[in-house]
């Protein structure tokens, strides 16, 4: 068969193919010509989902009459001079524009500042029209019109106009928060107007703009250098986390990326911090030098190569570890809207009264009474004020045990004890509110801390048990942990081969005290059996040691006195991460006095 030249038409249809994908592709690179051209005002009109109009108006520097006909060219462009090594703009390939006049009908009318007109040029499935002149503001209007009509096969793989819509939607929000000094208007036929009016060097008021005022409450600031690399943002609580990764937003020198060694990278920061399934917010930015970064991997420019990935990747994890570690132990606001949300969607509905329920006869609120009576952390005194209030019939038949003197003052962050409720939840009052706390989830996190900092420091101590322990394993399982013998004996765990389908424990973590040593020994045999290749050793022991303090943190269901509950908020107080579990699952909430009266309608 003959080698033949392509037609121009069909090599800008083919690169059309690479460059735009979607709409969305080509809101892109539209919007990112209209910064690189100094805009500081953009605006957006879509109709079909894009399909069947975009336009992308901006008050940028605009084109001269001879600059148009050659932007619409291949290979044309004024951003780049003869190397790939210094790219400041978002654009530089000179594909954007013939590439969507290639397969859409598309016009681009633009002025000057000093412009006595302005000019207009139109293509339409590849065939270029004449530069004309035409009346325009400063700036560039650039309109699409039935994109792939001249490739109406693209047409087939194409999602929903209203898929499209919010495609397009996430670009803008994209390109928003990177240049908060830019004011974004996106609207049309087929969606509600959404705008981002610019805030300046605020760039968390933009963040707040896109992802809601809950992001600026729940947001740690990221500030971090490592070799010239630079890293900014912003990064959510461990509890303020999401069903899925789209609110994790990564620029590359003010360019947004979608690069899976960053997001990776995100996730191993949250690691242990986060329930399975849910993904953390985070809007970061790296800034380094134009050279240390390929951007020219991709023709949509949204994956980049580093020229030293290693370093990048340790910058963001040790820098988002490290805000965690500082300003991450507080309970996400969410919870205490969840928590006002469960109150005020209650169907309690109070009796009325009748001679069934007169004070004559027990009554449900005198078994509650006297249950409190039998609570030695919870009894009614400790929630009654002294006597300013009038007494019921019933009260004053019952012998009331003389009121305790109320405590002084608690300043601690996590208040004082009041109560435990169901031998699960402590309640404790602070300055300013009350929280709430899983004593399980806490005690494992307090464990698993303690336990992480003996690794690093000292081997665990541990207990030699009376009688060893005999689990019986397949083969594979004894290898596999016989191979690990030595690190869970740093963790306090003292396994022996007994014979070629047995382990034996001799000993196991004093801290843990009473514990399954055969339910541990199976469980941690399962998840070596996971691993496929050998990751750090200081992750590996982290992960056993979570499972490890799981088994041994204080149970739900049992009853703790005052002095182990205050102990144990002080040590949560006192320990870095102990604002969530080793799951990820919060470990307690907080809820202001200010949302309390406004439950009872107090403010």
């Amino acid at each position: 068969m003959a080698i033949k030249q392509l037609s121009e038409t069909l090599i800008n249809q083919i690169a059309a193919g690479e460059v735009i994908e979607r709409p969305a592709s080509a809101a892109k690179e539209l919007i990112e010509n209209a910064l690189d051209a100094g805009a500081t005002r953009i605006e957006i009109a879509t109709a079909g989902g894009g399909k069947t109009l975009l336009r992308v108006t901006d008050n940028g520097s605009g084109m001269a009459p001879g600059d148009l006909e050659l932007a619409v060219r291949r290979h044309c462009t004024s951003k780049l001079d003869d190397s790939l090594f210094d790219i400041r703009t978002l654009g530089f390939r000179g594909e954007a524009l013939p590439s969507i006049g290639s397969v859409a009908r598309l016009s681009i009318t633009t002025r000057t500042a000093g412009a006595s007109e302005g000019a207009v040029i139109a293509v339409t499935g590849g065939k270029t029209e004449a530069v004309r002149p035409s009346p325009a503001n400063t700036g560039t209007v650039v309109e699409v019109r039935d994109l792939f009509f001249a490739t109406p096969a693209r047409l087939k793989f194409m999602k929903t106009e209203k898929a499209e819509a919010a495609a397009i939607s996430e670009v803008v929000r994209r390109m928003a928060i990177a240049f908060p000094a830019v004011r974004f208007v996106l609207s049309g036929s087929d969606r509600s107007t959404l705008e981002f009016p610019a805030t300046g060097d605020d760039r968390l008021a933009r963040m707040a703009q896109v992802l809601g005022k809950d992001f600026r409450d729940n947001a740690i600031e990221i500030d971090a250098a490592r070799e010239d690399v630079e890293l900014t943002g912003f990064a959510g609580v461990p509890t303020y986390n999401r069903g899925n990764s789209l609110q994790q937003y990564v620029f590359v020198n003010g360019r947004p990326v979608q690069d899976k060694l960053l997001l990776s990278a995100i996730r191993a920061a949250y690691s242990e911090t986060i329930p399975s399934g849910r993904y953390p917010v985070a809007v970061l930015s790296i800034t380094l030098d134009p050279a240390l970064v390929d951007v020219n991997v991709h023709p949509a420019k949204s994956d980049v190569r580093f020229r030293d990935p290693g370093l990048i990747r340790g910058l963001i994890i040790g820098a988002i570890r490290q805000a965690l570690t500082r300003d991450g132990d507080r309970a996400a606001t969410t919870g205490a809207r969840g928590m006002m949300q469960a109150f005020r969607s209650g169907d309690y509905r109070p009796q009325p009264w009748s001679a069934e329920t007169s004070p004559s006869r027990p009554t449900q609120f005198d078994a509650m009474l006297r249950h409190l009576g039998e609570q030695p952390q919870a009894s009614f005194a400790a929630f009654s004020a002294p006597s300013a209030r009038v007494a019921t019939p019933f009260e004053r038949e019952m012998p009331v045990p003389a009121p305790e003197a109320p405590p002084p003052p608690q300043s601690f962050p996590l208040g004082a004890v009041r109560a435990q409720l169901h031998e699960n939840y402590i309640v404790a009052q602070t300055d300013d509110g009350l929280v709430i706390v899983d004593q399980h989830a806490a005690h494992e996190r307090l464990v698993f801390e303690a336990m992480r900092t003996a690794l690093h420091s000292r081997p665990v101590a541990a207990q030699a048990l009376l009688i060893p322990e005999i689990v019986d394993l397949p083969e594979d399982d004894c290898d596999r942990l016989m191979a690990h013998a030595e690190e869970f004996s740093r963790l306090g765990l003292a396994i022996e081969r007994f014979g070629p389908g047995a382990i034996a424990v001799r000993e196991t973590p004093a801290m843990l005290g009473e514990m399954d040593a055969v339910g541990l020994v199976r469980q941690l045999a399962d998840e070596l059996a996971e691993w496929d290749t050998a990751s750090g050793l200081t992750s590996r022991l982290e992960y056993l040691a979570a499972t490890m303090a799981c088994h041994g943190s204080v149970r739900s269901g049992r009853r703790m006195r005052t002095e182990e509950m205050n102990a144990l908020l002080r040590q949560m107080e006192a320990t870095p991460g102990s604002g969530q579990c080793n799951h990820g699952r919060p470990t307690y909430i907080e809820l202001k006095l200010s949302d309390i009266e406004r439950l009872f309608g107090r403010s």
